[in-house]
């Protein structure tokens, strides 16, 4: 009632039907960790992906060969099967939250399994979100599980949203260690001379038994596999260059130019060519 006699404004936003669905991920656990002088800094690696935040501190992040520096806000996300660990410094101890996460990976561009980012712009969310499941772990109260999911997928929601990379659901098979560093090194040399025998060779496993559990893995044997990151890569040059169809068959890997307009026809329904005028076009 308005007891003034004053117009009252009301809004309402009608949400609509979007057909969304639950992602099928799973909140494997929440860790918290402070540096206490006795911390065992050893590489390991898991079959799922973490999210690491920085409450505190400042140290180093291990991936890999690769190190790099993390400090308070800062979010390192580790897809599966990437061997890493932390340092902290003595001086600055670092405080972290991590979330081990099962049924997903991103997509960071330039190939790369990791990445991190400062959160500092957006600290006060995510931290609501990393300390709210954290909390909610602790106490188990009524329907605690169904909370941390529902603030997993929201958290994962504004991950897309605030950063410059995209997420896939990972196969539900649990892809072997061997399987995994294989496909990053395809997904980073697809110019180069590859066969079966070599893939197999680089994972020291029969070529036979490996090429079924990269299937297994993926959905796609590795020379299929391989063959799709060049079309796509090939699509980007003829989208994003001016390089000749023979400049581009052979920076994507393929043995010749009749091979790549076999294969890209295959693949896309049309030739080279006519790829790259349609998408001149739009």
């Amino acid at each position: 009632m308005n007891w003034k006699g004053e117009n009252m404004g009301n809004t309402r936003y009608q949400l609509t039907e979007s057909g969304h669905e639950k992602m099928p991920v799973k909140l494997l656990y929440v860790t918290s960790a402070r540096y206490e002088g006795d911390w065992p800094s050893i590489k390991h690696s898991h079959y799922f992906t973490e999210l690491f935040y920085v409450r505190k501190g400042a140290g180093n992040f291990i991936v890999e060969d690769k190190s790099f520096p993390i400090i308070k806000d800062d979010l390192v996300i580790i897809n599966p099967h990437l061997e890493h660990t932390e340092k902290s410094l003595d001086t600055t101890p670092l405080e972290y939250v991590i979330l081990g996460v099962e049924g997903l990976s991103f997509s960071f561009g330039d190939n790369q399994e990791y990445t991190v980012f400062n959160c500092q712009n957006n600290k006060h969310n995510m931290m609501f979100y990393f300390t709210s499941m954290l909390q909610e772990i602790e106490q188990k109260q009524k329907n605690y599980e169904l909370v941390c999911a529902d603030l997993l997928e929201v958290l994962i929601i504004n991950l897309i949203r605030h950063a410059d990379f995209a997420f896939e659901i990972a196969p539900a098979q649990k892809a072997s260690r061997e399987c995994s560093r294989i496909k990053r090194y395809i997904d980073s040399n697809i110019s180069d001379n590859i066969t079966l025998d070599t893939l197999a060779e680089m994972a020291h496993l029969n070529k036979y038994y490996f090429a079924h559990a990269f299937t297994d893995s993926y959905g796609l044997s590795p020379i299929n596999y391989l063959s799709e990151k060049r079309i796509q890569a090939s699509k980007e040059l003829l989208t994003a260059t001016d390089h000749s169809i023979a400049e581009i068959a052979q920076l994507s890997g393929f043995s010749s130019q009749s091979y790549f307009a076999q294969s890209f026809r295959k693949a896309c329904g049309m030739s080279a060519g006519d790829y790259r005028k349609m998408m001149k076009k739009t």
